[in-house]
């Protein structure tokens, strides 16, 4: 199939893209890699009047430390994730879960306030977003609002963003000498999207952990936190019988999605298992 007509814009500014989209009634969709939406609109799941190509705003590129924040412009690409010194360095989650993301081509096209902002509950960068405890920056024509990753992914493909905003930055808490951290999925061949796969952020202090964020992805309708996990090991040294306790939590929260080639309880199942050895990286890493 091909793509049904439509107009095109090519703002130079947030403003005029926020603008374009207001005058448009609702009946546009913007534009940065297209890996998610070029697809979708020569299938014609997606029909809009104008399509707003927002790849050439500057405003929307570049990564930058703000003191403890490092502010990820939207359109950073996903090939930036993984060679940038201030994501590696700083936002390393970003950095580990970009190898697995799709193929090299779609990686040099594709962007991560697109991945985010897609909300695909089998991706990579929503959940890394939600496990370093970024602020999502949204624009709107009244100015932005940054809204915090536990509260962005609201069900599947819907996020904090209304109709007519526009994801700008993504602002990540920069880690710290006791952070500790690790990511992998389970996929069929890799590149493929993950069966599940898990991004993990542990902050120690004299030996136990203070704070951790594990989240899943994969197996629900968006991506989420195993918060009777994290609960079996705040406060705990990190160990094979802490590592078993927080692995008897997964599944609480957990809503895979019917398959028939892989049903939702051996996602579960897979869960575990991935915990397990992400938390094992962890232990020998602290």
């Amino acid at each position: 199939m091909k793509a049904r007509a439509f107009r095109y814009a090519r703002p130079a500014t947030v403003a005029e893209a926020l603008e374009i989209f207001a005058s448009s009634g609702e009946d546009a969709s913007y534009i940065a890699g297209g890996q998610s939406l070029v697809p979708a609109l020569a299938l014609r799941l997606q029909a809009p009047d104008i399509l707003i190509d927002i790849a050439h705003i500057e405003s929307l590129r570049g990564v930058e430390l703000q003191g403890q924040w490092l502010r990820i412009g939207a359109l950073t690409r996903h090939c930036e994730a993984m060679t940038d010194p201030l994501i590696v360095r700083h936002a390393p989650l970003f950095c580990e879960a970009a190898p697995h993301v799709a193929h090299p081509a779609i990686r040099n096209k594709g962007t991560i306030g697109g991945s985010i902002s897609h909300a695909d509950p089998a991706s990579e960068f929503p959940a890394v977003a939600l496990a370093m405890g970024a602020e999502l920056e949204i624009a709107n024509r009244d100015g932005t609002r940054r809204v915090p990753a536990d509260d962005f992914f609201i069900d599947l493909f819907q996020t904090a963003i209304e109709p007519g905003e526009l994801l700008v930055a993504i602002h990540v808490p920069v880690v710290r000498t006791g952070h500790r951290w690790a990511f992998h999925e389970f996929a069929r061949r890799r590149g493929d999207f993950a069966l599940v796969g898990s991004g993990i952020l542990a902050e120690f202090g004299n030996g136990l952990i203070e704070q951790i964020r594990i989240v899943f992805f994969g197996v629900g309708s968006t991506p989420v936190r195993a918060r009777q996990a994290e609960d079996a090991l705040i406060g705990r040294a990190l160990n094979r019988e802490t590592i078993m306790a927080a692995q008897a939590g997964v599944g609480e929260g957990l809503t895979p999605p019917e398959d028939e080639h892989v049903p939702p309880a051996m996602r579960v199942h897979l869960a575990r298992v991935l915990l397990g050895r992400l938390l094992g990286q962890i232990m020998e890493q602290a």
